[in-house]
């Protein structure tokens, strides 16, 4: 076992599995001691017989009591490696639930920051091939160190009641395997780690293929995206060779000894034997071996039984330097620093009305030079129920402002306020619970439309779904398909269009209901009549509650209550759409120039 913080407490939790497996294997170990003695046993009566010490008829009554006893030893092992597969193997099939769990509840914890920093590729690897790693050692592992260390110390015993200088000298190649295999332990966990972090960056190359394989095909880059992965497989493969390499190297050399040791007993024994038989018993060391034929059988069968523990010294460590290289990339994830966290004695929001206010807001990425803020000194206030426009150049930090509300980010405290209570103060789950969000990628799982629209609450009925496809005008565009709010949107939204995927998300915002709604950029790829309808909807359909629009046209926000205007990073102006011609001069060019290109198309805005 590996006695990690991570792991005693699954070994607490299953111990009763593995009190029961251990004892299990404990007692088919014993059992199995006794088929050696009762084939010696067989043989020394065959010889009694062939020399008439004793009659055949009562030959063959004593083979058949052996034969009863082997039966009934048969019976004991069947039903004792039943046991033992059934309670270790289940046990750490639960230990790698657990872990997978618990790393996924840990997932769902960490900051945007961790996943800039760690590729989704390496991630997924220690959800899958490490802890694999680790439920062998825990199952498997187990009964191989277990089996290895009883089973070997009863054969020893028995060896060495039958002789102990034959049995001397067979176990010191032995002790040698022992001392090697803790040696090169280190060795080979450091040649595993490897092996994994080869395997990441093929999994972290495939997943990133995969995703932008449109812009692959669109940019013919298909035979360059092909030698970028052979170069990767080839160092994959090279390390993984490597590392099977000296594993078979280890076993091959454990295979050898064991079959010196072998060949040495039987020509040892079978001297011993002839000497015994001739009246000149073999003299090492001053001991006299006096060993029958019968003796030999049983301590060459003892041998044969010690082969598996000597064997399984060679997996031990190979499996337990693999898990303890993959339990140490686990831990490093379960034990990554949680960077948005409650504060103690956190106020949860309740009846939120939506009042939002900005003072002096200055916000820096973590990664970040300094001095280099990505918004600088924002101050301004919603009030319930308005809906607030936010427009600005591209990278001028209108999504950072949005995200910060959403507390994806630590900000300092006394900069934000919702409904008059420091964010950096409020229960985190309570300020996204007040918060409707549809995100600028338009996030669609690989779901059916219907359940991505009730994605904030499953149990809605079938007419808060249309209803919330209606605000979002994609009601028709669902029902023309083939199998209407069943149809599955395929990977990220694949099979539907970039307008579909932005409507889809709106309507799964709207649906949550709340005080708060951000809609970052989501009605760029819509047409204007589209666009129309929905922000109607909005001045409607959520009268009353806050709504906040993140906007690249002009035309997207100029009918709502007010726009903030963002330059650099700070407050160019903060008014209703009529006063911003005067005083923001960003504002008034962005109207100019799509007042120009409303010309150019020959519209009217």
């Amino acid at each position: 076992m590996i006695f990690d913080k991570h792991m005693r407490k699954y070994y607490l939790r299953y111990i009763i599995l593995y009190i029961l497996g251990i004892a299990s294997l404990v007692a088919v170990d014993y059992a199995q001691i006794y088929i050696p003695q009762f084939l010696g046993d067989i043989v020394s009566i065959i010889n009694d017989s062939s020399d008439g010490i004793i009659q055949f008829d009562d030959a063959l009554i004593k083979v058949g009591q052996i034969v009863l006893y082997v039966i009934i030893i048969a019976i004991v092992m069947f039903f004792g490696r039943m046991l033992w597969r059934f309670t270790l193997f289940n046990a750490s099939g639960r230990i790698e639930s657990g872990l997978r769990h618990e790393m996924f509840l840990k997932s769902e914890k960490l900051s945007q920051k961790y996943y800039h920093e760690n590729k989704v590729g390496s991630i997924m690897s220690w959800f899958t091939t490490d802890l694999e790693t680790i439920e062998e050692y825990c199952g498997f592992g187990t009964v191989t160190l277990v089996d290895a260390f009883f089973l070997g110390i009863l054969v020893i015993i028995k060896m060495i009641q039958l002789d102990y200088v034959l049995a001397i000298i067979s176990f010191i190649p032995m002790v040698l395997i022992v001392i090697w295999g803790f040696l090169i332990e280190k060795f080979m966990s450091k040649k595993w780690t490897e092996r994994q972090e080869c395997f990441d960056n093929l999994y972290d190359f495939t997943q990133e293929t995969f995703t932008g394989i449109r812009v692959i095909k669109a940019f013919v880059k298909e035979n360059a995206e092909l030698h970028a992965f052979a170069k990767i497989a080839k160092k994959n493969k090279d390390t993984n060779i490597s590392f099977t390499r000296i594993s078979v190297i280890f076993d091959v050399l454990i295979e050898i000894i064991i079959a010196a040791i072998m060949s040495m007993i039987l020509g040892f024994g079978g001297y011993a034997v002839y000497g015994c038989v001739t009246g000149n018993p073999l003299n090492i060391f001053g001991h006299e071996i006096n060993m029958t034929a019968g003796m030999l059988v049983t301590f060459t069968s003892y041998f044969d039984l010690l082969i598996w523990p000597m064997i399984a010294m060679g997996q031990i460590v190979a499996m337990r330097s693999r898990a303890k290289a993959s339990l140490k990339r686990v831990a490093a994830f379960l034990d990554a620093d949680e960077d948005i966290k409650n504060p103690d004695n956190a106020y949860v929001l309740k009846d939120v009305k939506g009042k939002i206010t900005f003072n002096n807001f200055t916000f820096k990425y973590p990664d970040a030079k300094e001095n280099n803020n990505s918004l600088k000194n924002i101050t301004f206030e919603i009030n319930a129920g308005e809906s607030i426009g936010i427009v600005g150049k591209i990278g001028c930090g209108k999504s950072t402002l949005v995200n910060s509300l959403l507390r994806l980010y630590n900000v300092n405290q006394g900069e934000i306020f919702i409904d008059g209570h420091d964010l950096m103060e409020c229960d985190i789950k309570s300020i996204r619970d007040s918060i409707a969000y549809v995100p600028q990628d338009n996030f669609l799982f690989s779901d059916k439309i219907y359940n991505n629209i009730a994605f904030s609450n499953r149990s809605s009925d079938r007419v808060k779904i249309e209803n919330a496809a209606r605000f979002a005008d994609i009601h028709d565009n669902i029902a023309d398909f083939k199998n209407g709010y069943e149809t599955l949107s395929g990977e990220r939204g694949v099979t539907l269009s970039g307008g579909q995927k932005q409507r889809i998300a709106i309507a799964r915002a709207y649906l949550k209901d709340s005080p708060i709604m951000i809609m970052d950029d989501s009605v760029s790829a819509v047409d204007l009549k589209t666009e129309e309808r929905i922000l109607e909807n909005i001045k409607t359909e959520r009268k009353g509650k806050t709504t906040i629009v993140i906007a690249s046209r002009v035309s997207t926000v100029s009918k709502l209550d007010k726009i903030l205007v963002l330059k650099d990073g700070e407050v160019e102006a903060f008014d209703t759409p009529k006063k911003l011609l005067d005083v923001s001069p960003t504002y008034k060019k962005m109207v100019y120039l799509q007042e120009l290109e409303k010309e150019v198309e020959g519209g009217n805005f």
